[in-house]
Order: structure tokens, then C-alpha cells, then sequence
């Protein structure tokens, strides 16, 4: 599992005083930093790897502005050319928003699906978790 902090800016509240959904993609994806280092060490856009392919989002309790937000990131599903991961946003140890994404591994420039490397899968597998 990787654990990102987050600091909820005002922008990222609506009216009700609530974090607006609009920002949990983006939070999830900044979580997902040492994720893209394992296909892109240097985070090259040039060499850039991964394509998403799916996102969906469970709104399970309210998060407010003021408070830290903690994002973990977990490995489901490993296969030949993409991955399943499952996201959540922690905050004050109550379990707010769950997501899925599934990415996959990907040549831009023959536009199609690539293997994942098995040493690059070993690694994912340090982060793998079975769905409860």
C-alpha cells in the first residue's frame, strides 16, 4: 500500500462546506505518484507508459476543508497489459471515498496495449490486497 497526504485547499470546497467530488480524481491521481515511478522513473511524458482506461468512485461519507485526507493506494488485480487498483481517502480514521481505476500498459506510439514487464509486475505485487 502507498499513503499520500493531502491538504484539501478552499478551492476544493463546494457551497455546503464539503470537498467537492470533482477533486478526488485529482488526488487520487497525485497519490498515484510512486505508482507511475515504477513504469516511468523519471516521469518523463516522453517515455510516459500508462493509459487509464476506467475510474469509478463510491461516496461513502462527507470530507471538509481544514482537515487532512489521507489516500492509500492498493494493487487488486495484476494481468497481462493492465492493472486494477482501489483507492480511499481517509479522513480522522473514517473511510470517506473508495475508488477503482484500471490502467494499462501502453504504446502511444503503435497505439496499442504493451505486457507489463515481469519485473515490473513484481513490484506491483508488493502492493497487491484482495477486495473485502
Amino acid at each position: 500500500m502507498w499513503k499520500h497526504e493531502i491538504t484539501a485547499r478552499f478551492a476544493d470546497s463546494d457551497l455546503l462546506g464539503h470537498i467537492n467530488n470533482t477533486a478526488l480524481p485529482l488526488w487520487f491521481e497525485e497519490a498515484r505518484t510512486p505508482l507511475f515511478r515504477i513504469f516511468v522513473p523519471d516521469l518523463d511524458f516522453k517515455k510516459w507508459n500508462l493509459i487509464m482506461a476506467r475510474m469509478e468512485f463510491d461516496f461513502l461519507k462527507e470530507l471538509f476543508f481544514g482537515k487532512e485526507v489521507e489516500i492509500r493506494t492498493y494493487v487488486l488485480k495484476i494481468g497481462n497489459s493492465s492493472f486494477t487498483l482501489l483507492q480511499e481517502a481517509w479522513q480522522e480514521d473514517r473511510l470517506c471515498v473508495q475508488g477503482k481505476m484500471v490502467a494499462v500498459h501502453f504504446d502511444f506510439k503503435k497505439k496499442k496495449s504493451l505486457p507489463i514487464p515481469e519485473k515490473i509486475k513484481k513490484m506491483l505485487a508488493e502492493h497487491l490486497v484482495r477486495e473485502s
